[in-house]
C-alpha cells in the first residue's frame, strides 16, 4: 500500500489544515479512485493483443450478459456509467470494427437496438479466458468471504448515492 502513503500523507496535511476535513470518507473515496485507475490500466493492457479498450471492452460486455441480446444507447450509458457522448464514440468504434451491429427497434421504430455481431460474439469468446484470469489476479489478496462483504459493502455505499437522488 505504498503506492497510496502520499495520499495519505495529503489527507493528513489537509486534515491539519482544516481539522473538520473527513479523513475516513476522503481515504474511502480516494482509494477508489485508485482502484478504479488501476482495474483500467490492467484491463487495457490485457485487451490491448484483442485490439480493445476498457470501455469498448464494457459495452461488448453489457450487450454478452443481455438476455435478449440488445440493448439502447441509453440503456447501454446507463448500465455502463459512460456518459452519452462517449456512448456514441464507442459504439461508432465498435461498429466500424463490426463487432457490434445498430437495428431498429420492433417496438419503437425511433429507437435504435445496439447487438453483438457474430464477429463481437467470436471475440468476446477469444478474449473471456485472459478477463478471467485477469479478475482472479485483480482479487487474489481478498478470501471469498472478504470478495462477498466487499461487494455488500460496495453495494450499501452505491445505494447511498442512489438514494441522495
Amino acid at each position: 500500500m505504498t503506492s497510496f502513503l502520499p495520499t495519505e500523507q495529503r489527507l493528513a496535511v489537509t486534515r491539519r489544515r482544516h481539522p473538520a476535513f473527513p479523513r475516513a470518507p476522503a481515504v474511502l473515496v480516494r482509494l477508489i479512485k485508485h482502484l478504479h485507475k488501476r482495474i483500467h490500466d490492467d484491463a487495457n493492457a490485457a485487451l490491448k493483443c484483442f485490439g480493445l479498450n476498457h470501455p469498448q471492452y464494457n459495452l461488448l460486455m453489457m450487450l454478452y450478459g443481455t438476455e435478449d441480446g440488445g440493448l439502447s444507447a441509453s440503456e447501454l450509458a446507463q448500465s455502463s456509467g459512460e456518459k452519452a457522448a462517449n456512448i456514441t464514440r464507442l459504439t461508432n468504434e465498435l461498429c466500424e470494427k463490426g463487432l457490434i451491429e445498430r437495428a431498429a427497434s420492433e417496438d419503437d421504430r425511433r429507437k435504435l437496438i445496439l447487438s453483438l455481431t457474430p464477429a463481437g460474439l467470436v471475440l468476446i469468446e477469444r478474449l473471456l479466458p485472459s478477463i478471467c484470469v485477469l479478475l482472479q489476479d485483480q482479487t487474489e489478496g481478498l478470501t471469498a468471504r472478504e470478495q462477498a462483504e466487499l461487494e455488500r459493502l460496495l453495494k450499501k455505499f452505491l445505494d447511498g448515492f442512489d438514494r441522495r437522488g
